[in-house]
C-alpha cells in the first residue's frame, strides 16, 4: 500500500517515511500543501497523512480542495493541534482520523491500516480467501493453517489484490501501490510475484486476465 506523508519536519518526515517502510507501505513525502496536491493528483495514493501547519497551501485548505474535486483518499490528520474545535472542523472537512502530537508508531500504523481496510471495503484485519487468511495487522499469511513464508513485495501485492477482491487489478496499478517513488523496478517484476505467489499459495488464487491484468475471484 502507498502512502502520501506531508510533512514540513524534515526529522519528522524522515522518521516517518523509514517507520512506515518498515511497516511494509510504500512512502512518498511532500514538503508542502502545493506539492502534495500535485502528487496526489498523479498518484492513486492508499492514504494521506497530512499536517495541518504545512507552508504554500496549509492541511485545511489541501482537505478542502481534495473534497471539493472528490477525491476520497482516506486522510489521516497528523497535527499538533489538539483542541476540540481542531479534531471537529477537520472530521466535518473531510478527515477520515484524526491523530495529535505526540504520538506512537504503533498507533498512526494500525489507524492508516483501518483507513485502508475500510476503504476497500473490508474493515475486518483478517482477509480469508478459500483456504489462505490473510492477516492485515501481522502481515502474516496462512494456507490450510500453514504460514507461509512470504517476501515483502509479494505480500504486499497479495494484500492490494486481496483488498480488491473481485476487481481487475491492472499492472500499472500493481506497480503504483506497491512501489514508491525512490524504487526503480524491472518490467516483469510483477509477473515474477504472481508466479511466486501461485507456487507458494496454488494456482488458482490469482486469475489472469490476458492483457488486462489480474484478480483474485475465489
Amino acid at each position: 500500500m502507498r502512502l502520501l506523508v506531508v510533512e514540513d519536519e524534515p526529522d519528522l518526515a524522515a522518521t516517518l517515511r523509514k517507520a512506515l517502510a518498515e511497516a511494509g507501505f510504500a512512502v512518498d513525502v511532500a514538503a508542502d500543501g502545493q506539492d502534495a496536491l500535485s502528487q496526489i493528483e498523479g498518484v492513486a495514493y492508499d492514504a494521506v497523512v497530512l499536517d495541518l501547519m504545512i507552508p504554500a497551501i496549509d492541511g485545511w485548505e489541501v482537505m478542502r480542495r481534495l473534497r471539493s474535486r472528490d477525491n476520497r483518499v482516506p486522510l489521516l490528520v497528523l497535527t499538533a493541534r489538539d483542541a476540540t474545535a481542531d479534531k471537529v472542523r477537520a472530521l466535518d472537512s473531510g478527515a477520515d482520523d484524526y491523530l495529535t502530537k505526540p504520538f506512537t508508531l504503533t498507533e498512526l500504523v494500525a489507524r492508516l491500516r483501518a483507513l485502508i481496510r475500510r476503504a476497500a471495503g473490508s474493515p475486518v484485519p483478517v482477509l480469508c480467501i478459500g483456504d489462505v487468511q490473510i492477516e492485515t495487522t501481522a502481515r502474516r499469511v496462512t494456507r490450510a493453517g500453514i504460514e507461509v513464508d512470504l517476501a515483502a513485495k509479494e505480500y504486499s501485492l497479495l494484500e492490494f489484490l486481496a483488498l480488491h477482491r473481485g476487481e481487475l487489478v491492472t499492472r500499472a496499478m500493481l506497480y503504483e501501490h506497491i512501489y514508491d517513488d525512490r524504487e526503480d523496478t524491472m518490467s516483469n517484476v510483477v509477473d515474477v510475484y504472481v508466479a511466486s505467489l501461485r507456487r507458494k499459495l496454488g494456482h488458482t488464487l490469482i486469475r489472469t486476465r490476458r492483457g488486462a491484468g489480474y484478480i483474485i475471484d475465489v
